[in-house]
């Protein structure tokens, strides 16, 4: 069984390559081939924290994997991250346990990597400049997908914390080749921007639709409960809607199901699940959309199909 920590996975993925490995995931759950459960979450309100359960199948690529994922926003102040995760990789065939690996920086590449497939089909191609909304561990790996898939000019970041993005600044200026600045608000970083990405921990909109020009590009992957949003309603009803899953959005997405719930539109709204893209069943970005937004919660078919290709990596350098 390979042992494999934190720092063995960051040496042996690149954000190309789990873009990749998660654009098949996908077309993998839309053709019927993959087997995911719903995520199971046990929710610690004492310690404002949950722990989740994720298990999930790909037969065409024959990835198998369990996470099991911590999520508690409070972490940072006692110097640990918000996120941490632990993978186990099993032989589908034999069941048998082949890897057992720290899942942290994964999950934070798979993240992003979900929003590079998005924004591969939804970005305008011209893009240059993106604003990202939060600087920690996930804002990064959107930031980083965002400029593999894009050629970008500026990235812009706003994190209510000027530390905080002030890191950030000099870590992925230097890391992604791209002039980095720190925006002073929410707005000053969205004027002119053609890429929005929220990476937030916030149970309420950071982002507004007065903010955003007529032809972006918005992803939201940092609400992941039912009662917590980052965009407002103004934006999901004026934009072309793209999710990762309705099963996972429908008991976990804010964005979506808030705006719903109000009657400012019906699901009908929604225009498509991330897979109907990857496999052209419909067209991603037109010459007449204007604003699109790709509303991922994370599921569990990115784990099994980047945790793959760390395990097959780790096998033939030993």
């Amino acid at each position: 069984m390979l042992i494999l920590s934190d720092q063995d996975v960051r040496g042996l993925i690149s954000m190309e390559e789990a873009i990749g490995a998660v654009e098949e995931a996908f077309r993998e759950l839309r053709r019927g081939t993959a087997r995911m459960p719903p995520r199971g979450t046990i929710m610690l309100p004492v310690f404002n924290g949950s722990i989740s359960l994720m298990p999930s199948y790909l037969e065409g690529s024959g990835a198998q994997a369990t996470k099991i994922i911590s999520i508690y926003p409070d972490n940072p102040r006692r110097g640990l991250p918000t996120t941490a995760a632990w993978i186990v990789v099993n032989d589908p065939e034999t069941g048998q346990v082949e890897a057992f690996m720290d899942g942290t920086y994964l999950t934070g590449v798979r993240t992003g990597a979900v929003s590079g497939v998005a924004a591969k089909y939804l970005a305008p191609e011209e893009a240059r400049v993106a604003a990202v909304f939060g600087a920690g561990v996930q804002a990064r790996n959107q930031a980083w997908a965002a400029a593999t898939v894009r050629k970008l000019d500026e990235i812009r970041v706003y994190d209510p914390v000027r530390a905080a993005a002030d890191r950030f600044v000099d870590e992925m200026g230097e890391r992604l080749g791209v002039p980095v600045v720190r925006a002073e608000s929410g707005e000053e970083a969205c004027r002119g921007a053609d890429m929005v990405l929220t990476a937030t921990t916030s149970k309420k909109s950071v982002v507004r639709r007065e903010w955003l020009g007529d032809r972006v590009h918005v992803s939201a992957i940092g609400a992941f409960y039912p009662d917590c949003r980052e965009l407002e309603t103004e934006i999901i009803v004026d934009a072309k809607v793209v999710i990762d899953e309705w099963e996972a959005i429908r008991l976990e997405s804010g964005d979506i199901m808030i705006p719903v719930r109000e009657g400012a539109m019906t699901e009908d709204h929604v225009y498509a699940e991330l897979g109907e893209l990857v496999t052209g069943e419909k067209p991603g970005r037109t010459p007449g959309d204007g604003l699109t937004v790709f509303k991922s919660v994370g599921i569990a078919i990115q784990d099994s199909a980047v945790a793959k290709l760390v395990v097959d990596k780790a096998s033939k350098l030993m």
